[in-house]
């Protein structure tokens, strides 16, 4: 695999936010957090912030994905915004063309479609979605192309149209966590990102998929891929530290099965955590950058050299709205996005 010597500064930076509900506070709040980090995150010279859908998760307020969408462009003016992802075999192609065409048709040129073929949610919210369970996900190619002949312009001719949606331009990227979709996204030609940030052990294979699988089309020339990675940073390690135990909190809660709201952060995980949870959550947060300024540079420029990515999208799960916003301003800092 081709390793890249670029430096931070030379490749886009982008958020991946869940909206976040924490104890004690209300969706409404987490919107709220969410444009207002949107419009920091705009100032300081981030590409894109995308959002994720997850369902019955009482700590995730983001399942109305493309609602949020709007709601985060309208309160923005060059982001691009988008899906990271919409999990497609939760949905109709046909709606999911016509409300991102909807979206690309209101804020033209920034709305980005990320589509992954998880449910993002348990077998039951996905019968209550009402999705065939034995559905693996096997179907995902066919689903896709479905969704883009309903953007092709030449889709005025067909019985069933997208309107809005036909004949628009709006970016389709495959996610995955495994190599199943990076493959694919290989051979259509299409921009891939990968989970990185939760599936750290499958990075590499699934770049390696991607990029030996890559064939040029109408949309890209040569690969491009993008990497999520946890960021915690903070003006100290041990600040960093601390505000990180929200974020191991919450993957505690889910392989307990016990989804919750975030949690504040705690002095120690020790007592909270089995040696056998501890050794599953830090292998999981294996990409989990946490540090201050110099240690959060040094670990994100080891990651690029390692991935070769073309992008990283960062997200930092963090209780407290100000040492969020105090981490990705770090972040923009040392990769030197902020602008005057």
């Amino acid at each position: 695999m081709s390793q890249s010597k670029k430096q931070l500064s030379e490749i886009p930076l982008s958020v991946l936010d869940l909206a976040n509900i924490t104890e004690g506070s209300t969706p409404a709040e987490s919107f709220k957090h969410t444009l207002n980090l949107a419009q920091h995150v705009e100032k300081w010279g981030f590409n894109r912030f995308w959002l994720a859908e997850h369902h019955s998760m009482p700590g995730i307020a983001s399942s109305a994905t493309s609602v949020v969408i709007g709601y985060v462009a309208a309160g923005t003016s060059t982001l691009k915004v988008g899906s990271g992802g919409i999990m497609l075999p939760n949905h109709s192609p046909l709606v999911i063309a016509e409300q991102f065409g909807t979206l690309e048709s209101m804020y033209p040129g920034r709305i980005d479609l990320g589509l992954g073929r998880a449910p993002g949610s348990d077998q039951f919210t996905a019968m209550a979605l009402r999705r065939d369970i034995r559905n693996t996900g096997d179907d995902f190619p066919e689903q896709l192309e479905q969704l883009r002949t309903y953007f092709d312009a030449e889709s005025r001719h067909n019985r069933v149209r997208a309107i809005p949606g036909e004949g628009l331009n709006v970016p389709i990227w495959l996610l995955g966590s495994s190599g199943f979709s990076a493959k694919l996204a290989g051979r259509l030609g299409l921009p891939f990102s990968f989970a990185s940030h939760f599936a750290p052990e499958n990075t590499m294979a699934a770049l390696e998929i991607y990029r030996s699988n890559f064939q040029p089309s109408d949309v890209l020339s040569e690969p491009y891929a993008m990497v999520g990675i946890n960021v915690y940073a903070a003006d100290t390690e041990a600040e960093a530290a601390y505000l990180a135990t929200s974020y191991q909190q919450q993957f505690l809660s889910l392989i307990r099965n016990t989804p919750n709201q975030l949690q504040p952060p705690v002095d120690s995980m020790d007592g909270l955590w089995t040696p056998y949870e501890k050794a599953s959550i830090q292998s999981k947060l294996d990409a989990s950058v946490i540090g201050n300024p110099e240690q959060v540079k040094e670990k994100l420029q080891a990651f690029l050299d390692k991935t070769g990515a073309d992008e990283m999208i960062i997200n930092s799960g963090m209780f407290h709205h100000e040492p969020r916003l105090r981490s990705y301003e770090i972040i923009a800092e040392i990769a030197d996005k902020k602008r005057p």
